[in-house]
């Protein structure tokens, strides 16, 4: 075999060899995250800071319609009001975080949108596991951590925001008070028994009011019949008592 027939071979062979370790390379780098977050400046404490989220679409056939957030430990889900985001779409709690959702987005278009935290916690990142809902149905989990994954994941890594250190003499604020429900509001008290629903007098309160406008009182016919009947009574244990003495 003549040199420059050897040397070809080798090109060749080195060639193929720099494809496949290329290729091998680009199968095993996992994706970069398709939702992000981004703060300008963020720190540790800091108060009213508004986070900036980007979601890029998975999907040629469907429209994004709704991003789930899991807020970090130290984030309360009455610590976050709603920025901006799509046309139509709003902000509403869960136990663990936060949905924003609305009308789908055109097909093949990202979701941009962003919430204000009433306060960072003392840390020195923050993840925001997100899942991502199409209007078919599909859902990408953006939910993964670098080091759970030992950097050898699928690509679904969770968002997350690096953040400064707190500047000097930043100090957690109260905790949000948890909306409570509204109590009912007391049904009005019913009437005394003696004072009619509608304000007008009944028979009894007319009868009673006749009888003290013409001096009298209910309670003197009452009085008059127990006199009666104790005369009566008495009167006839006296005739009685006169029959037997009169027989003996």
């Amino acid at each position: 075999m003549s040199t420059s027939v050897r040397v070809r071979t080798v090109r060749r062979r080195a060639g193929v060899v720099a494809a496949a370790i290329a290729a091998t390379l680009v199968l095993a780098t996992p994706a970069s995250a398709h939702v992000e977050v981004a703060s300008e400046g963020a720190r540790a404490l800091a108060e009213n800071v508004t986070l900036n989220f980007d979601a890029a679409t998975e999907s040629d056939a469907a429209g994004i319609t709704k991003l789930e957030v899991f807020l970090p430990k130290g984030i309360t889900p009455a610590d976050v009001t709603y920025g901006k985001g799509p046309v139509g779409w709003k902000l509403a709690p869960t136990d663990k975080g936060f949905t924003v959702s609305g009308p789908p987005v055109a097909v093949g278009e990202d979701v941009t949108y962003s919430v204000v935290v009433r306060q960072l916690p003392d840390a020195k990142s923050l993840v925001f596991k997100t899942l991502q809902t199409y209007d078919d149905g599909r859902v990408d989990r953006w939910i993964e951590l670098e080091e759970s994954s030992g950097g050898h994941g699928h690509g679904h890594s969770a968002p997350v925001l690096e953040l400064k250190e707190a500047a000097p003499g930043a100090e957690p604020v109260a905790p949000t008070p948890s909306a409570s429900p509204t109590s009912a509001a007391p049904s009005p008290s019913a009437p005394p028994a003696t004072e009619p629903a509608d304000g007008k007098p009944t028979a009894s309160d007319r009868a009673t009011a006749t009888a003290e406008e013409d001096g009298s009182s209910p309670a003197l016919p009452i009085g008059i019949a127990v006199a009666v009947l104790a005369l009566a009574g008495g009167g006839l244990w006296w005739f009685l008592k006169s029959r037997r003495t009169g027989s003996a």
